[in-house]
């Protein structure tokens, strides 16, 4: 092992000394794992800077009912404009690429005025893995290593299967903290406590699993507060290291269920889905469709995946009574590996969509609605009504709360449904939302214990007693009476290589996915020009973008575009982009 002395005294100077009652905090109860309210939905808000964080909780996370947001690391790390920067830190000076100490502190106020809670995401595991240099707040630092395993060359994890290996070699070169000792786990303790003097409500333990247990309840046992934790557990097949050495500590990211998803959504058949209970317990689940790491290494469904799918993904993960939390990524478009946040991390979302090549996939109007369908209908309701005529196509209700009804073949679903809901007239939250008793949506009547719909390819519906309305389709227990074919025309002027699409708020249009959207023929340029066949007697709103040649997406400018299609026929909408 290497000399303690000398990894021991570059840990001190680079991570700041506090007085535990300097702190000023005292223990309490915030939220356990075991209690994380009625909201329990966490937005990965992925490379967004603290202050544009504090915007969006005001101006839409807190309002659209999300529970938490979970923030990059806030630590000072390497330079450069790579992603994975973030996660080399090089001391714990709350200064990073994303804000300073004292606008991180502004930003969790924010959020708690908005009534969003804030997870930080935490490095317990590891400092860079760089040689040598200056991190962005002008700490210097030179590589040594706390751990030392002897395996050569590079003291790095190789054989997965060995769990001492995996505990104190280094992942990915990174320099390995010693967590076994009173030293360091009182440092990280110190660190946690610090954060949470500034109202940090929960960690993520990123690269928990090279963390053995033992040393991770040695350090959150001298934490001041009790926060919610989940920490990151990749788990291979046979490997001694198992999310369940981790449930005593928090909630655990759980990857089985991410690849599962994956896996159905991808072909695999959806209608595996219906026992998800063979892992760890739902209580102590944290579970997610994509996060930062599965976007890029593959496995996961992102926004990058055919056919909707990765919208239909989310919409389980909201709908299904698998999970403590469901994580959400809100991220942006990339092309390569390493590439960073555009605008130097200032998020930027526009209306149900992202802009300047920001995603905003937690503005997405089927995920914002299906956030109110996991806060209403809660952790308890019962799975009730299964149905699955086969296996891309997929109906269950939530008790007699809510119902969802998932199509993942290539051809529309049209049946006649039973459910547990009581009679009434309801709003489809993955189409649209309920305002002033009006679906902006599929409005969908149950009678009897009974509706008919027709579930569109590669979409869904959902609906719950917190969200009825009258809307298309709201006679005699029908979600669709007929199509009309809608023509778009739009006059936009491009580059080469640029291209016009439309989205929107149904699933026609993608349910506001630029993967998803809509192309549009240029063959009478400068007016673009598609038709789309759209349920009659039905609300939407649109927008149209354009595709830069480097898959870069640009929306128009606010506010969305709305329609209502007529009864029967077709109809031309002719507009300008703006």
């Amino acid at each position: 092992m290497f000399s303690s002395l000398l990894g021991y005294a570059l840990f001190a100077l680079l991570l700041p000394s506090y007085n535990a009652a300097s702190l000023n905090v005292s223990i309490d109860d915030l939220h356990s794992r075991q209690s994380v309210g009625a909201k329990s939905v966490i937005v990965q808000m992925f490379e967004w800077t603290w202050n544009s964080i504090a915007a969006e909780c005001t101006n839409f996370i807190g309002p659209a009912g999300y529970g938490y947001v979970q923030t990059s690391p806030p630590q000072e790390h390497i330079t450069g404009t790579q992603w994975w920067t973030d996660y080399q830190p090089v001391s714990y000076i709350l200064t990073s690429k994303r804000g300073n100490r004292a606008q991180f502190q502004s930003m969790i106020q924010a959020c708690h005025n908005a009534g969003v809670l804030v997870i930080a995401d935490t490095l317990f595991n590891h400092m860079t893995g760089s040689t040598q240099g200056t991190g962005v707040a002008g700490s210097t630092f030179t590589k040594y290593d706390f751990h030392m395993c002897g395996l050569e060359p590079g003291n790095i994890i190789v054989n997965y299967d060995n769990e001492q290996e995996v505990w104190t070699c280094e992942l990915d070169g990174l320099a390995d903290l010693a967590t076994d000792t009173t030293y360091v786990r009182g440092r990280l303790a110190e660190y946690a406590n610090d954060l949470m003097s500034l109202g940090i409500d929960g960690l993520r333990l990123d690269a928990a699993k090279s963390i053995p247990p033992a040393d991770l309840e040695a350090i959150s046992a001298q934490f001041t507060k009790k926060p919610y934790l989940t920490q990151e557990v990749i788990f291979g097949n046979g490997e001694p290291v198992t999310p369940e050495l981790y449930t005593g500590i928090g909630n655990v990211q759980e990857f089985r269920y991410t690849f599962a998803l994956s896996s159905a959504f991808s072909g695999g058949g959806i209608s595996s889905l219906q026992n998800l209970n063979s892992w760890i317990a739902s209580s102590d689940a944290n579970v997610f469709v994509t996060n930062h790491d599965t976007e890029r290494d593959g496995g996961a469904l992102t926004f990058q995946s055919p056919s909707n799918e990765y919208v239909t993904g989310m919409i389980f993960s909201l709908a299904y009574p698998y999970g403590n939390t469901v994580t959400i990524l809100s991220s942006y478009q990339f092309s390569t590996f390493d590439d960073g946040a555009p605008n130097g991390g200032a998020g930027e979302c526009s209306g149900t969509g992202g802009t300047g090549g920001w995603l905003c996939q937690h503005r997405w109007v089927a995920v914002t609605g299906m956030v109110g369908f996991r806060n209403h209908v809660g952790s308890t309701a019962a799975l009730t009504n299964w149905v699955s005529p086969q296996s891309q196509q997929i109906a269950f209700g939530r008790g007699s709360l809510g119902f969802v009804a998932i199509n993942n073949a290539d051809s529309a679903w049209s049946t006649t449904f039973t459910t547990s809901l009581p009679a009434g007239s309801y709003c489809d939250v993955v189409s649209g939302t309920s305002t002033s008793g009006k679906c902006t949506g599929l409005g969908i009547t149950v009678s009897g214990g009974k509706f008919t719909a027709t579930i569109p390819a590669r979409s869904a519906i959902a609906i719950h007693t917190g969200a009825l309305g009258a809307g298309s389709g709201s006679g005699s227990g029908t979600g669709s009476s007929g199509t009309i074919a809608v023509t778009f025309h739009e006059t936009a002027t491009t580059t080469l290589g640029e291209n016009i699409f439309l989205a929107g708020s149904i699933s026609q249009l993608g349910t506001w996915d630029p993967a998803s959207s809509i192309p549009l023929s240029a063959a009478t340029y400068p007016v673009w020009s598609v038709t789309v066949n759209i349920p009659a007697n039905t609300d939407f709103q649109y927008k149209f973008i354009r595709k830069e040649t480097d898959g870069s997406v640009v929306w128009e400018s606010d506010p969305n575009r709305e329609n209502f299609t007529v009864s029967s026929g077709s109809e031309t909408i002719t507009s300008t982009w703006r």
